[in-house]
């Protein structure tokens, strides 16, 4: 199996509570599917120091992937990339690529009539300013480039934090090199939806069902409705073959199904999905 990915993500924003991580949840949801693993999410401040720090410290635990999102525009809180610089221990500056790329989207909005002139100001051209070594990654929907580089066994992948951009730019950029790492890990997951049994009543059970699927992840979630225990149970596995993967979901839902249904509880299915 590859091995983890943690996520970084940066802004004071959502360390005040201001806006919730969507980023960090499309994320992690999206890299699962792909068959990966995401070990740990991070979130820090719009500040040199904490964001090199958490960078340093992800790496020391040797993830294949570091995605940060948040931190790459013009204004004067944008740090994603100089902590990353400062955490990798390498020179900032004008990247040319990145440049052609900022200007090229300045000169599309003058053509839209957005703008009057194309002007290369000096917080324009931050955008363009990279880590020695790093790529950039088009940015189909904004101005900021994405950008990418290797450090030892770990791939550096900064991400924006307007959610159309950075999900523009994951699926078009990122995306494949994540596959590429999967190879041909699949992650195959269902749920079922029971009433009428208590999860405290039912943990122990769970307990039993996942040492005899050890490869199957199952977890529980609560849903109170009025006087009547609601619990959704999420099945999920990653396996080299399509096949593996559903069969070993499908015999631990099975067992699961008994074991609820001898308990009184009510069982509605949903649709499994397989990446």
């Amino acid at each position: 199996m590859p091995r983890p990915i943690e996520i970084i993500s940066v802004g004071n924003e959502l360390l005040i509570g201001k806006i919730l991580n969507t980023n960090a949840q499309w994320l992690a949801k999206r890299v699962t599917s792909l068959g990966l693993d995401v070990r740990r999410i991070n979130i820090v401040g719009d500040d040199v120091e904490e964001i090199s720090n958490a960078l340093r410290e992800a790496i020391q635990r040797n993830p294949s992937f570091v995605i940060t999102t948040g931190g790459l525009g013009p204004t004067f809180d944008d740090k994603t990339l100089e902590g990353v610089a400062k955490a990798l221990q390498r020179r900032i500056e004008v990247q040319d690529q990145a440049l052609r790329m900022v200007e090229e989207k300045y000169r599309k909005y003058v053509e839209e009539g957005r703008m009057e002139r194309v002007e290369l100001t000096p917080h324009r051209v931050k955008m363009a300013r990279l880590p020695d070594g790093a790529e950039p990654l088009f940015n189909p929907v904004g101005t900021a480039p994405g950008v990418v580089m290797k450090h030892n066994e770990t791939t550096v992948i900064a991400l924006p934090g307007v959610p159309p951009e950075m999900k523009a730019i994951f699926e078009e950029s990122v995306v494949p090199l994540l596959k590429q790492a999967a190879g041909n890990v699949t992650f195959f997951e269902t749920s079922i939806d029971v009433t009428g049994c208590m999860e405290s009543e039912i943990a122990p059970l769970i307990d039993r069902i996942m040492h005899d699927n050890p490869y199957v992840y199952i977890k529980s979630h609560p849903k109170f409705e009025e006087r009547t225990p609601h619990l959704e149970f999420h099945l999920s596995t990653t396996a080299d073959n399509s096949e593996v993967a559903k069969k070993r979901v499908e015999k631990a839902l099975t067992q699961l199904s008994e074991v609820l249904q001898e308990k009184g509880g009510k069982i509605k299915p949903s649709k499994p999905s397989i990446n």
